[in-house]
């Protein structure tokens, strides 16, 4: 099984930090290669510009495919589906206009020029309101061809909206709102009767989705390990907010208590990172001893 992720640029980075949090090692790097084998020894990783993943996996050139939703929707490929956000490169296609101009909603491009570099994306968003405007592609500084009279509008990839603002222009609309997404060819996620080498790729699609869902749901929780009397247990069961209850054993190992001590459970939780300050504080004083505190690399719920 082939993946195909960004080779440079901003999304390079984070891709490979996830791949490498989800278990697959890259065995050769990631620099200045084609591709890379990985721990798995049956899954390569390609490296591609981000704009051409979507026609490498929808071609057969790669069966997974790691890019932002914006190219996805520009190359349209047809035959992919979407299976997981991932949760970062987010940014927002958004139709924009000279902010002191004439346009100042969708319509009032009608008969105009909107200038961009998502041609695809922009026929698609004016042919769906049901305004005839001619779409002019560039291939960079689409901000300017307002202001230099090629184009009455223009829809430009955008974050924070401050280079928008730098260049004078206001946002007029919302076209599509992007992140990073883990996608594949259709063909490798149906599972197809009597073809077993089908059916194997799309287990190992359904692998490699889990391992990064699990990563991506481990971020902001934290593992909480504890001893509790037997008798207080209630007490501290009220003092945890986390997934669900908690996780309640005896203690192993522990010789047994003195007539006057009273029987020690294990108790374990996953809980938010934001609450384990007010959480450790009340577990203390409902009779939790020896907290621990721990990150989490991934969580399969």
């Amino acid at each position: 099984m082939r993946i195909a992720v960004p080779n440079k640029g901003r999304l390079h980075e984070p891709t490979i930090e996830l791949l490498e949090r989800a278990g697959l090692h890259l065995r050769d790097g990631a620099d200045r290669k084609l591709y890379a084998d990985t721990v798995d020894p049956d899954v390569t990783v390609l490296f591609a510009r981000a704009a051409d993943i979507p026609e490498y996996v929808a071609d057969g050139a790669a069966d997974v495919g790691i890019t932002g939703k914006d190219q996805i929707a520009e190359a349209a490929p047809g035959n992919v589906s979407d299976l997981l956000d991932l949760g970062f490169g987010e940014c927002r296609l958004v139709l924009a206009a000279p902010e002191d101009g004439e346009i100042t909603e969708p319509g009032d491009v009608e008969g105009g020029k909107v200038a961009t570099e998502f041609p695809t994306i922009t026929r698609n968003y004016l042919d769906d309101a049901g305004i005839d405007a001619k779409v002019v592609e560039v291939t960079g500084a689409t901000e300017l061809t307002p202001h230099a009279g090629m184009a009455d509008a223009i829809v430009d990839i955008t974050s924070t909206g401050t280079t928008l603002a730098v260049n004078r222009l206001a946002i007029v609309d919302e076209v599509l709102q992007s992140s990073v997404r883990l996608f594949a060819r259709d063909d490798v996620v149906d599972v197809q009767s009597g073809a077993e080498e089908t059916v194997a790729t799309s287990e190992k699609v359904e692998q490699i989705r889990t391992a990064m869902e699990s990563v991506l749901d481990a971020e902001g929780k934290r593992y909480l390990m504890m001893n509790v009397p037997r008798g207080q247990l209630e007490d501290v069961r009220e003092q945890i907010p986390g997934l669900g209850g908690p996780t309640v054993m005896d203690v192993a190992d522990r010789e047994e208590p003195e007539s006057n001590e009273e029987d020690m459970l294990a108790v374990h939780v996953v809980v938010d990172e934001r609450d384990v300050f007010e959480t450790i504080t009340n577990l203390k004083a409902a009779g939790a001893s020896g907290i621990l505190v721990t990150e989490i690399e991934r969580l399969v719920e």
